[in-house]
């Protein structure tokens, strides 16, 4: 599972959480909309995307985010690595 960030053009309350699947809906001082949270497959990110699509409300961008707990064990192991 990974986390994505998808943002629109437009507003949209919290209300429309539930409909994308409990996603985190934050609304920017730019008129946009910033949906994040995680996305269990590829399916589920298209199916999102279709959602966007039926609102009618532009897309502006998907990403993928980083996988922290990923990166902090890189960084552990590669600490470990040094010191042997």
């Amino acid at each position: 599972m990974s986390r994505y960030e998808i943002r629109l053009k437009g507003q949209l309350d919290s209300r429309w959480s539930e409909w994308f699947e409990g996603l985190t809906l934050i609304t920017d001082a730019d008129g946009c909309t910033t949906l994040t949270g995680p996305v269990i497959d590829q399916a589920a990110l298209h199916g999102l995307i279709r959602r966007v699509s039926d609102l009618g409300v532009p897309l502006i961008s998907v990403n993928i985010l980083p996988d922290h707990a990923a990166a902090s064990d890189a960084t552990h192991l590669s600490r470990e690595e040094n010191t042997t």
